[in-house]
């Protein structure tokens, strides 16, 4: 009853009390978080009188007296009393009655507000997903899709601000917590913070040396770590405390990785392979991106790395030689992956620095060119509740949904879910959607 009110889905024509008066809602008031009455500062027109104060709701009239309120000051306030059924009028500790409106509501409201606020489906709106409009899903999905943009752009914009201004160590930190994909995804923002750009930059000629820099730095070239007896791990370390001697480096703590338990193509070795291919070059790989213009191809071109004739290309992990070529450092779907968690916040996040709004546009424009991910949660969608991404900012859109709304129990902020509520209370159809 106190969301129908709030968000005003009893409809916008006039109402009478249950004594006959004439009522006219002209405020429903602001929803009260503390003790007291459930809404302030409400206005309502009574026959020709306007009103200020605040409203009650109760299931049920006579619970006004068992909840004590016909003795409690803070209730005298109250200028209107709405109920669902009006079994009992209320009066307030002067004596004086109190204005009182019968609003009740279906059965099927009661239901669908049941299941969105205690249902324990992933998908809890599922069974009625289907009856909302698709320009109303379509105009959702714009808005999760772009807050969940902004989200990563302002967590970038963070880490400029930790570094100090400086974009390219900032980018670093946001494409190595990419390069982790979930797993791995906080050791290697560590590393990044830990491991001064300036320094890589030194040794972008060989990427011997970069490899060294990384994985020594991680700390995956300890003597306790796996392949230790390997002759390319053992160049590598060496390499490493040359290095370390040199810019006074300590590395992180091998205990930060997860290493058991993870398949070998998702082992961290090859990504920091891929990551110090990546800083090879005289050229950052931020003004890179930004020479891109954020074209898909020329961007996906940037981390199209090849393996070959490497170590890495029969090697996932130090020790073990692989019966067959991994030349490709990425597949294409794992790139794709990195356009939409790393390029595209960049173009939105530093336009937005800028103040250069056609580069903001690029990133969700970037978002719209691409296909939409394909992951558990795509097809939980799917599934459940018939929903199909059209790109990646829409897919960006679902995931967003799923995980600041659904999984939050949030449902009833959610614009579905007031779309599903307002469906069943007559009256509302021309009340403005406020969610």
């Amino acid at each position: 009853m106190q969301y129908v009110w709030e968000w005003r889905l009893y409809g916008e024509a006039d109402r009478r009390l249950t004594d006959g008066s004439p009522l006219r809602i002209v405020h429903p008031g602001l929803p009260n978080r503390g003790s007291g009455p459930d809404f302030f500062n409400a206005r309502v027109d009574i026959d020709g009188v306007e009103w200020a104060g605040c409203v009650e709701l109760h299931v049920r009239a006579s619970d006004w007296h068992r909840h004590g309120h016909d003795g409690d000051v803070a209730y005298d306030a109250v200028v209107l009393h709405v109920v669902g059924e009006s079994d009992s009028f209320v009066c307030r500790t002067d004596g004086s009655r109190v204005p009182q409106l019968l609003l009740p509501f279906g059965e099927e409201t009661a239901e669908r507000f049941r299941a969105l606020c205690e249902g324990c489906r992933p998908l809890r709106c599922a069974s009625w997903i289907g009856g909302v409009p698709r320009l109303h899903l379509a105009d959702w999905l714009q808005r999760a899709g772009m807050e969940r943009l902004e989200a990563k752009g302002e967590r970038l914009a963070r880490c400029v601000e930790y570094t100090n201004g400086d974009w390219s160590q900032a980018l670093f930190i946001v494409l190595a917590r990419a390069l982790g994909f979930g797993l791995n995804g906080e050791p290697f923002e560590r590393l990044a913070r830990a491991l001064p750009l300036s320094v890589a930059a030194r040794h972008g000629d060989s990427v011997f040396q970069l490899e060294a820099l990384l994985l020594g730095h991680a700390g995956l070239l300890a003597q306790n770590m796996p392949g230790y007896g390997d002759e390319y791990y053992g160049a590598l370390r060496d390499e490493y405390a040359f290095l370390a001697y040199k810019y006074g480096l300590s590395p992180l703590p091998a205990g930060v990785w997860r290493l058991s338990g993870v398949r070998p193509a998702n082992m961290p070795y090859r990504k920091l392979a891929l990551l110090a291919r990546l800083l090879q070059g005289v050229t950052t790989l931020f003004s890179r991106i930004m020479d891109a213009e954020g074209d898909p191809a020329r961007l996906l071109e940037l981390f199209d790395v090849d393996f070959g004739g490497s170590y890495w290309e029969r090697h996932l992990t130090f020790g073990v030689e692989t019966g067959r070529s991994y030349r490709t450092a990425l597949s294409g779907e794992m790139a794709r992956v990195l356009l939409v968690n790393v390029a595209a916040p960049l173009y939105h996040a530093y336009g937005r620095y800028t103040g250069d709004f056609l580069m903001e546009e690029r990133g969700w424009k970037l978002l719209r060119a691409l296909p939409a991910e394909r992951n558990s949660v795509m097809k939980m969608w799917a599934e459940v509740a018939g929903v199909q991404p059209a790109d990646a900012f829409e897919s960006q859109a679902l995931l967003h949904v799923k995980r600041e709304y659904c999984e939050r129990s949030e449902c009833l902020r959610c614009r579905v879910g007031h779309k599903l509520i307002r469906q069943t209370c007559p009256g509302a159809a021309r009340v403005r959607e406020g969610r």
